[in-house]
């Protein structure tokens, strides 16, 4: 299959699978109740091996013996992606006046959010795959899985602010396609990227375990029944090994 046309494919189907699989559990609120604990646990696997395991490891290999400026591009996404938080968190009013509950941020607001969001995945899918098809099968699992449990929250914030679920729906789908555009344009862009694939490995791989460690990993250690605990803890171990025997295989053939 053509390079670009795999990249289009896989950048295209990692947002449009989130996007439905957040609305069949968004549609069932005792199996998103149930199991959204379960997936957080299991995309936390995932992420931290995809970025420990495979991204790093490329970065790495396809930098030539620059591993110093490989970390530093790793910690740079990490301290990006924690930056880009706290703007989005500054940008709306935490506290609500009449019931001294917390808001989330306003509907526009999370859309925007998605949207470069989004984009910065489909360029790190474009990257990986521009290293090797394997790696870029990778990152698109990688981003749909973390993508689920934010489509979830998404969803029920908007039609918390009274948007309706068709609205909801489709201006989501719309926002997960500029990662689509992210990925063209990094495929375009390919010959300026390629000397700095590592480093965007590095920081993909960065974003990644921030996500993992400052979002995914407080949720999954709040204060749960002891069977949950447990089945958090062997779906993040499962996480992890599907990675390592995926990237087995892939390595093998």
């Amino acid at each position: 299959m053509n390079l670009l046309l795999q990249i289009i494919l896989y950048s295209a189907a990692s947002g449009i699978l989130a996007l439905i699989g957040a609305l069949i559990l968004l549609g069932n609120t005792k199996l998103t109740k149930k199991f959204s604990i379960h997936l957080v646990s299991f995309a936390t696997g995932t992420l931290l091996a995809i970025a420990f395991l495979n991204l790093l490891p490329e970065a790495l290999e396809t930098a030539a013996g620059e591993s110093h400026d490989v970390f530093a591009w790793a910690l740079a996404g990490l301290i990006a992606f924690f930056l880009f938080e706290r703007i989005v968190l500054k940008l709306h009013f935490h506290f609500h006046e009449e019931d001294g509950t917390h808001k989330h941020p306003t509907p526009v607001l999370l859309l925007a959010g998605d949207a470069f969001h989004n984009f910065i995945d489909g360029a790190a899918i474009a990257a990986a795959f521009l290293v090797n098809s394997s790696l870029g099968i990778v990152i698109a699992i990688g981003v749909a899985l973390h993508e689920v449990p934010q489509e979830i929250g998404d969803f029920s914030i908007m039609l918390h602010h009274g948007w309706k679920k068709s609205l909801v729906f489709w201006s989501n789908f719309a926002i997960a396609l500029t990662a689509v555009l992210g990925a063209v344009m990094a495929y375009i862009a390919k010959s300026a990227i390629e000397p700095y694939l590592p480093y965007l490995l590095a920081f993909t791989a960065g974003s990644f375990i921030y996500i993992a460690a400052a979002d995914l990993i407080p949720e999954i250690t709040r204060e749960k029944p002891l069977d949950k605990k447990s089945h958090t803890a062997i779906l993040l171990l499962f996480g992890v090994f599907i990675v390592w025997l995926f990237s087995n295989f892939t390595h093998g053939h």
